[in-house]
């Protein structure tokens, strides 16, 4: 079973160039997915543009294909209660972006609520946090430390600049995750050589990049086939209850 665990998809909308493509559909999606023997993905929307309804729309089309992360900003005054939303449209996580909508993650008066919210819904977190001061590895530990039973993905690994710490941080806490797109080929294998394959998750970054391009950098930093089954699915499929 081969579960990616972090993937881009929407509807053509708004003024952005980004939003208003519209070959980024879900169909398109799952036929990349097919073509790389990708079983099931994780589907967020971009953060200029959050829409769970559509991701919840996406999931129910995609008949066990998409797996449905919501997103919220938790500057908003509502952002609790689109936790709450998310978790009832029956999606699987929160998807943050602390570069997209402005914060710094170490802040407990925006996050620890969000937090809390999440580990009532049974909801996993994944931060996007490519190499940015707003959400440094250790900022995230700041937050994430307080809550146990919250798993975390932190995608990217925190690439370029922040890898080593993103190990750090995943190698002492144990519902801290590292996600692997955008990373380079070398930085894969230090984190597998450092932490083993149940601290990492394949993630491709849809359509950013392309799901066997993805898998090839995984096959050739984790050349073990059990632990690359860990990274390019059971450890997903664990983390969030999928059977």
């Amino acid at each position: 079973m081969i579960i990616d665990a972090y993937n881009n998809t929407w509807k053509a909308g708004g003024t952005s160039d980004y939003l208003t493509a519209e070959s980024y559909t879900p169909e398109t999606m799952i036929q990349h997915m097919d073509q790389a023997g990708v079983d099931m993905a994780v589907g967020c929307s971009l953060g200029q543009m959050i829409d769970n309804d559509f991701i919840a729309e996406t999931v129910e089309r995609s008949q066990g294909r998409i797996i449905g992360f919501g997103q919220a900003d938790p500057r908003k005054l509502d952002a609790v209660e689109t936790v709450t939303t998310v978790a009832r449209l029956g999606l699987k996580g929160l998807k943050l972006h602390p570069t997209m909508h402005g914060y710094h993650f170490a802040d407990h008066g925006l996050l620890d609520p969000i937090f809390r919210a999440a580990a009532d819904n049974g909801l996993t977190i994944l931060v996007n946090a490519l190499d940015d001061p707003f959400c440094a590895p250790l900022s995230i530990e700041e937050i994430a430390k307080g809550f146990p039973e919250v798993p975390v993905l932190i995608a990217h690994m925190g690439t370029v600049w922040n890898v080593t710490e993103a190990m750090i941080v995943a190698e002492r806490n144990d519902n801290v995750y590292l996600e692997t797109s955008g990373t380079q080929l070398i930085e894969v294998q230090m984190a597998y050589r450092r932490l083993g394959a149940e601290k990492l998750v394949m993630g491709t970054d849809w359509p950013g990049n392309h799901f066997d391009l993805e898998r090839a950098k995984i096959a050739r930093a984790v050349p073990d086939q059990d632990d690359r089954a860990a990274v390019e699915g059971l450890n997903l499929a664990r983390i969030l209850g999928i059977r």
